[in-house]
């Protein structure tokens, strides 16, 4: 057996080509001191610069060598002179070519350094540039520190007519600054960096929601630039308390992630925790938030979501004011919010905006929804095979009848329906979009037809499977779905093997699995779990707008109130 494994190893493993034709000539000289470099220091990093020289050609060959501008035509350089404190210097400007606005470049940077000011001026008399700062007449002789301080500060408070300048002192900050859309500007004799804000790439407008539609609510979505997802909430939350904490996660992306959450109200210890997750991942690169999701959450190995995936800021602020908090990942349109508990999945943010009758009778529909996508193929395999008492008479001879002419075994044609549609299901979500309704009607109709037709599966089963797949679709949150969409396999084998024991066998299993999972420290069961308190929104079913005093009790809210016992004064008057 080992000779047969080894023959088709041998025959099958891929090998590396290792013998080149091309080669690089060095010197002997070269490669004595790139062996002395590298036997001297580990990696390449340990022997750049930190900190900026003083001295402008030394930044500028730095710069073009580590972005390598003889290859990246979208790395512009533009040296130039300017005049200060009646003083010519060399100085340049570095930028990415398309993350800039580059009239803002002209107008803001280059044309008061370059151009004509208010603090330089041309005397005709004496042919040179005076500057309009009052002299002293007693002439004070400066030391280099003190002719570089006042350069700076006459650069950055009277020759750059820009909103957001930055002081920059070591290159790591400036490559971030150049990464995300900076212009640096370097002045010779100056230790020191200017970042200029004029970002300008482009980006996707703000949009409606395309996987959360709600009829009676807001129409807005998250965008993918973070900045302009943190304004979206706060032009909705109106108030200074509301923070937003950004860490960079990432050795090489260095991707900026948001914290936000509202101060007063969210329990400080979640937020410490939410931050302590973030900063202490190590990994080289992050490029959305579902990746962050797996990164920070309790149980990894768990199939349940365990914290809110939103592209809503609407929900998002509703989440923030009962003290929970949102992460939010640059580059990402959506959000996350923790903690998120079982309940919360099963709620749609359309919830709130009616009325309290009309809500809750969504939420039961939605209970027996998850119900039947779970468990309704399990039982018919159960009912079928184990417990043909349960179903009536007429109905049995129906059943048995329909199934006559079907080769297989009720597990196996379940099997072969659900696969089937997992398939058109996934078939459709990746074809271009006007061929994704072609795909469900071809699919449902015309396949189920001609299995019906062709005695390969029983009609009573394509209902079964049909009423299944909507059920799934009422399931709001698309994670808690696709967890579904696994457990429903595992309950029609335990349906198929025990009948209702073992489908009892699996909820109770799957209960305590439950129980025992955790989101930031909250239960993920809530409110399922014991509920005194009637009057809180933290609560599955909604109670009316005028009883939602309490906040979310499980996130241990500073705030505990969000409105008074009486809320309706009016009608007090």
């Amino acid at each position: 057996m080992n000779k047969f494994y080894n023959f088709f190893k041998r025959f099958f493993e891929y090998k590396p080509y290792t013998n080149y034709n091309f080669s690089i000539d060095t010197d002997s000289s070269d490669k004595e001191t790139n062996d002395s470099s590298t036997s001297d220091s580990s990696s390449p990093e340990s022997v750049e610069p930190k900190k900026i020289f003083s001295k402008l050609s030394e930044n500028l060959d730095f710069l073009k060598y580590k972005y390598n501008a003889l290859i990246s035509p979208d790395i512009k350089f533009r040296e130039f002179s300017l005049l200060a404190n009646n003083t010519q210097y060399n100085s340049f400007i570095i930028y990415i070519e398309g993350m800039v606005h580059s009239p803002s470049i002209n107008e803001f940077i280059l044309t008061p350094l370059m151009m004509r000011n208010m603090a330089n001026t041309f005397d005709e008399k004496q042919k040179k540039f005076i500057c309009e700062q009052t002299i002293d007449k007693v002439k004070i002789k400066k030391t280099k520190n003190e002719k570089e301080s006042n350069l700076a500060e006459t650069i950055y408070n009277t020759l750059v007519p820009q909103n957001s300048v930055n002081k920059l002192s070591v290159f790591s900050d400036v490559f971030n600054a150049i990464n995300m859309g900076d212009c640096i500007l370097f002045i010779d004799s100056l230790n020191i960096a200017f970042g200029i804000d004029v970002k300008g790439f482009k980006q996707r407008s703000i949009d409606t929601p395309n996987n959360e539609i709600v009829i009676r609510g807001s129409q807005e979505a998250f965008v993918e630039n973070i900045r302009t997802n943190t304004s979206m909430i706060r032009r909705i939350i109106n108030n200074e308390n509301l923070v937003f904490q950004t860490i960079k996660v990432g050795k090489i992306t260095k991707t900026q992630v948001s914290i936000g959450y509202i101060k007063g109200i969210a329990n400080q210890d979640l937020v410490s925790e939410a931050a302590f997750r973030i900063n202490n991942l190590d990994i080289d690169y992050l490029i959305s938030s579902g990746q962050l999701e797996q990164l920070i959450q309790d149980s990894p190995s768990s199939l349940f979501p365990q914290m809110m995936a939103t592209e809503r800021p609407d929900k998002v602020t509703n989440f923030l004011l009962e003290g929970r908090v949102v992460i939010l990942v640059n580059g990402s349109p959506y959000a996350l919010i923790i903690p998120g508990v079982f309940s919360d999945f099963l709620s749609s943010p359309e919830d709130l905006n009616l009325k309290f009758q009309f809500a809750n009778l969504e939420k039961i529909i939605r209970l027996f929804a998850m119900t039947l996508a779970l468990l309704l193929p399990a039982l018919y395999i159960a009912i079928t095979n184990f417990h043909q008492e349960l179903i009536p008479t007429e109905l049995l001879f129906t059943i048995a009848a329909a199934r006559d002419s079907v080769p297989f075994p009720t597990f196996i044609e379940i099997l072969l329906m659900e696969i089937s549609f997992e398939l058109i299901r996934e078939a459709g979500l990746r074809v271009p979009t006007p061929l994704g309704s072609t795909i469900g009607i071809v699919g449902a109709l015309i396949l189920g037809e001609a299995a019906v037709s062709a005695s390969l599966v029983s009609p009573v089963l394509i209902i079964v499977v049909a009423i299944t797949a909507i059920c799934s679709f009422s399931i709001p949150d698309f994670s808690l779905s696709f967890t579904f969409r696994i457990y429903r396999f595992v309950y029609i084998i335990l349906g198929y093997l025990a009948g209702f024991l073992g489908i009892g066998f699996g909820l109770f299993i799957q209960l305590a699995l439950m129980c025992n999972l955790q989101s930031f420290g909250s239960p993920y069961i809530t409110p399922f779990s014991l509920n005194k308190n009637k009057r809180s929104i933290s609560t599955y079913f909604v109670p009316p707008i005028w009883k939602r005093e309490r906040n979310s009790e499980f996130v241990h809210a500073q705030k505990k109130y969000s409105q008074r016992k009486i809320s309706m004064v009016w009608r007090k008057k």
